[in-house]
């Protein structure tokens, strides 16, 4: 049977009910009460709990509108377990469009905080006693940091069999393997035992709508792994396969100058290949900048104007290029909105 006894911040939630649950985040100046907001959906029947949170850098805002339209689906009218939805974890950042706490500490540096210190220690903490310690699994989703644009990828801890599951499922064309970040909301969560997932698309301040389709039909998957949701029926076209990659790094700008980037993000690129070109405003100086090896651009910055040591360039390395490369393909074909006539409520974002 399953258990009634499920509370968050005092609130207890039934069997079949959903609810909004106001965590205490501190206060203004102005003595105005803060709070990190929660939607608690329980399902009917047991099953896991599953926690999906977004902004924890303030201005990473697709995550905002992927929780909004995961929170829409009929399909959780069906669940199975228990589903907690925090769009807003850096309410101070996301109210400031700012990355950082007021402090201009990293929030995603701070756990798992502690009761007395800082907003920077107590605001984690609380996170990792209302919402962490009550979950089975975790999806955390960000995006690049501002002028910098991500393509959609997981970055897992693919040593734990069990996320590496729940990464594959996630089904999107690239996994990075990676390691876990000191003072992260992930490493965390690992260290409880809760298995999370880390889910980088688009650009800070923005809105994606292919990064947003990919985050829902993503999060869906790993709860359709969970049990949480039905299966798809056998005649669904199966998923394909995400390839991983074990080592990535930027190119940075050798010099100071005004950036014409010649590949786009996700394309392929090989050794040598001429990324983009940085020049003085008249073009008397040119510089060219050329891949130190071959791979895939998986991240890039959408600013022109570079300084010397800027990072410009995100590059993954695979085995296979020409595999991947097709997948990112296939990818953006399947998320890419249809055109519509009329303005509907889920319209396309433009």
């Amino acid at each position: 049977m399953i258990n009634n006894t499920f509370c968050i911040n005092g609130v207890t939630i039934a069997p079949g009910t959903r609810t909004t649950i106001d965590l205490p985040a501190g206060k203004l100046y102005t003595h105005a009460p803060m709070a990190i907001p929660v939607h608690v959906v329980r399902g009917k029947r047991d099953g896991p709990t599953l926690f999906v949170c977004a902004a924890i850098h303030g201005d990473e805002i697709n995550g905002v509108e992927i929780i909004r339209r995961l929170l829409k689906l009929a399909a959780l009218n069906r669940l199975r377990g228990t589903l907690l939805a925090v769009p807003i974890v850096n309410v101070h950042g996301f109210i400031n469009h700012s990355r950082y706490l007021p402090d201009r500490r990293d929030l995603n540096r701070s756990f798992p905080g502690s009761e007395k210190g800082s907003l920077a220690a107590r605001n984690p903490h609380l996170f990792m006693e209302e919402i962490v310690s009550k979950s089975t699994h975790g999806i955390d989703i960000h995006t690049g940091a501002i002028h910098r644009g991500n393509l959609p990828q997981i970055r897992a801890n693919l040593e734990d069999n069990e996320t590496e599951k729940l990464a594959r499922a996630f089904n999107v064309p690239v996994i990075i393997s990676s390691i876990l970040r000191d003072g992260s909301l992930r490493e965390a969560a690992a260290e409880a035992g809760i298995p999370t997932l880390l889910y980088e698309s688009g650009e800070a301040l923005r809105f994606d709508e292919v990064s947003i389709r990919a985050g829902v039909k993503g999060i869906t998957n790993v709860m359709r792994e969970l049990g949480m949701l039905a299966k798809k029926r056998r005649s669904e076209k199966a998923p394909a396969e995400p390839v991983v990659a074990h080592a990535s790094s930027w190119v940075r700008a050798g010099e100071s100058g005004i950036l014409r980037a010649m590949v786009p993000l996700g394309g392929r690129v090989k050794k040598g290949a001429l990324l983009g070109v940085i020049a003085d405003p008249f073009g008397e100086r040119e510089l060219q900048i050329t891949s130190p090896y071959s791979g895939i651009i998986i991240g890039k910055t959408n600013l022109p104007l570079a300084n010397e040591g800027d990072a410009l360039f995100h590059i993954a390395r695979f085995s296979d290029l020409r595999d991947v490369e097709a997948k990112v393909d296939v990818f953006h074909e399947e998320h890419a909105p249809e055109p519509v006539a009329l303005p509907t409520p889920e319209s396309p974002i433009i």
